[in-house]
């Protein structure tokens, strides 16, 4: 069995899919591993490195992609790529089926099958491979260096012989992995933090890394759905959730977002109004732009300035810091794809608690209820 990893095309990105320490594990279970010249390079990984583990290297692309039993990818692989794979050829990434489920038809019309690391579930056996985590991981640590370098006021509170001055005020919504990323690194930096989820649960998170819990009046609903997500909620929950982020954003230097519902569009949980009513100076880090963004002016892959306040909505941050974010995905994919691999061949167990809810497609043919049911619409 083959398994492929390529040079990732989508503009700006810079991550690999495996790193050298993974190769020599997947060739240790008797697996052939092919990588495309200078895939790593970006990453701190040069084809010297992945030969020194195993692998083959070669240039030819086409080629590479023909004889490929499994293309291991970060992003979904383009249109042209995907026609050069044989039928039943097994591709897994970052594939986004709930969110695009438009763009994998041509994985459906070309009989593959193909593994989305976003639906691998969050149980306590699945940790190791959990990518969504490993990237929203370095995606809070990232926005937080991103907004301390545009925010006109140092993070920490420092006493000179000049006097005192005061830290900087931080708020963050979404206490999932980023958002607790980034209260994490805000308070590394010396600033006051509040976090904000609609989840009470997250509360506890929050709190133990030193930042203070907004809560608002749930009405009796619960935030949290299947796996720890955040689930939607009634607009008049969300309308309480915007009133009371507005009255804090007044007094804030920045703001860091990562709200979001898998499946859905981002909430809007800053308005137009709460941005013109903040300090000139502050930041917005929008972080929801993949689906559309938590501030009602962010524009997704741009940064604006809204009468003093800048808004920074960066869509693919894990890309800027390629060798961690490359070492961390590539061990989840071999934590992945290891216990599939029995004598050097793919060995696929649908009964698995694993396998079976991460396969978006097998053998050309939607397998994920929600895939299912979201191109079955579009029919």
């Amino acid at each position: 069995m083959q398994i492929t990893v390529l040079r990732e095309t989508q503009p700006g990105e810079s991550r690999v899919a495996l790193i050298p320490e993974s190769v020599k594990k997947l060739i240790g279970l008797k697996a052939a591993i092919a990588v495309e010249s200078g895939a790593g390079n970006d990453a701190g990984a040069s084809d010297a490195d992945y030969e020194a583990a195993g692998a083959s290297v070669s240039s030819d692309r086409a080629a590479l992609l023909a004889a490929a039993d499994v293309l291991v990818a970060i992003n979904r692989p383009p249109t042209d790529d995907i026609a050069r794979l044989k039928k039943g050829a097994v591709v897994i990434g970052f594939l986004r089926p709930l969110d695009e489920p438009e763009t994998l038809r041509p994985m459906l019309e070309h009989g593959l099958t193909a593994f989305s690391v976003e639906l691998i579930p969050r149980t306590t056996r699945a940790q190791a491979m959990d990518a969504l985590s490993s990237m929203a991981t370095i995606v809070g640590y990232k926005a937080v260096l991103l907004a301390a370098d545009r925010v006109p006021r140092m993070f920490p509170m420092l006493t000179t012989a000049a006097g005192t001055v005061p830290p900087a005020k931080v708020l963050v919504l979404g206490a999932g992995v980023a958002g607790l990323q980034a209260i994490a690194t805000a308070r590394r930096l010396g600033a006051v933090v509040e976090g904000f989820d609609v989840r009470a649960a997250a509360g506890e998170a929050v709190r133990s890394l030193g930042a203070k819990f907004l809560e608002i009046d749930m009405g009796g609903q619960s935030g949290e759905g299947a796996g720890g997500y955040a689930k939607e909620v009634t607009e008049e929950v969300m309308e309480r959730s915007r009133e009371l982020i507005a009255k804090q954003a007044k007094q804030t230097d920045c703001i860091i977002t990562s709200a979001a519902v898998p499946g859905r569009r981002a909430p809007i949980l800053i308005t137009e109004e709460a941005v013109h009513n903040m300090k000139r100076g502050s930041v917005i880090v929008d972080l929801s732009g993949t689906t559309g963004g938590n501030c009602a002016l962010s524009q997704p892959g741009t940064t604006i300035d809204v009468n003093g306040v800048t808004i920074m909505c960066p869509l693919n941050l894990a890309a800027t810091v390629p060798v961690h974010a490359s070492q961390l995905y590539s061990r989840n994919l071999t934590a992945f794809l290891s216990p599939m691999i029995k004598e050097g061949e793919l060995s696929l167990d649908f009964d698995d608690d694993i396998v079976g809810p991460s396969c978006a497609i097998h053998q050309g043919e939607a397998k994920h209820p929600r895939l299912q049911a979201a191109l079955a619409a579009k029919s």
